[in-house]
């Protein structure tokens, strides 16, 4: 069914009499369903956060249940053929990216964050089915520019691109010790992306959005999943222990700048890989 629905997305007939409100109403519908299609990988673990009991069920505590869920739903996209290898592989690297990360900041002498549910799959403090949660980013990312057939105008060079993305990811630990550089990081965003431009086709023509405002408006959606996921005890910040409060807003900007490092792995792959299959 979704296999069908992923060949009608992606194949869409030109419509050159749709204008006006109509036009509008269709695309945005169209990409309304090619936003949640994207989304699948992330809706289905989310609403398996929210449906699990706290308890476990059948004796299987909650977190080992979320990373079997998670396996099952990564095997069943790669059966048929909702995901490819390639972009499994890719979002393998997510989870290892995002598990080292989780390992670090949970650690004993950090405590950004803990989970407080006991879990057989806990390694280093972290049950392994968060790294699905960053995994879910990067699926979302790489669904997305399938479906929606998105290019990018004026990128900036890979390797500057890749550098601000590790000062990024260094960040997430160094802050601890030398000083927290996020604004410095920001700042090198916006001059690195300002002339970026995102081409995407809801529907059967091109339409355009700097990047930079698709990097704050997923930052902002992942903070509110973080919202929701807190208030459900899935993990919890040292202010939340006592009672449930909403995630500090500070937060967003450190969504953003990791959707900014996602997206530059996606960008990088997809650019080594058409380097590759180019011929000499």
């Amino acid at each position: 069914m979704i296999t069908l629905l992923d060949r009608h997305l992606t194949a869409l007939p030109e419509a050159p009499a749709l204008t006006g409100m109509r036009r509008f109403a269709v695309e945005l519908l169209y990409f309304g369903v090619k936003e949640a299609r994207a989304c699948l990988f992330a809706g289905l673990f989310f609403l398996a956060v929210f449906l699990c009991p706290r308890a476990g069920l059948f004796g299987i505590p909650r977190y080992d249940l979320l990373l079997l869920f998670a396996l099952a739903v990564q095997a069943l996209m790669l059966w048929t053929k909702l995901e490819t290898w390639d972009e499994f592989k890719a979002i393998g690297l997510f989870h290892a990216v995002g598990f080292a990360l989780e390992a670090f900041k949970v650690s004993g002498s950090i405590q950004s964050w803990s989970y407080p549910d006991p879990a057989f799959s806990k390694v280093l403090g972290v049950p392994l089915f968060s790294g699905f949660m960053y995994a879910a980013v990067g699926s979302y990312i790489i669904q997305a520019w399938r479906l929606l057939d998105i290019r990018v105008l004026h990128h900036p060079p890979y390797w500057m691109a890749g550098l601000v993305a590790l000062l990024i990811y260094a960040n997430f630990f160094t802050h601890h010790y030398i000083g927290d550089y996020r604004w410095y990081l920001a700042a090198c965003v916006l001059g690195l992306y300002s002339r970026t431009t995102v081409v995407f086709r809801p529907y059967d023509r091109d339409r355009r959005m700097p990047l930079l405002l698709g990097f704050v408006l997923t930052g902002f959606f992942i903070w509110l999943a973080e919202n929701i996921s807190t208030f459900f005890g899935i993990w919890r910040y040292p202010d939340q222990l006592g009672a449930w409060s909403v995630v500090h807003l500070g937060k967003w900007s450190s969504w953003a700048l990791l959707v900014v490092m996602t997206f530059t792995i996606v960008a990088n792959l997809k650019h080594i890989k058409a380097r590759i299959h180019i011929p000499d």
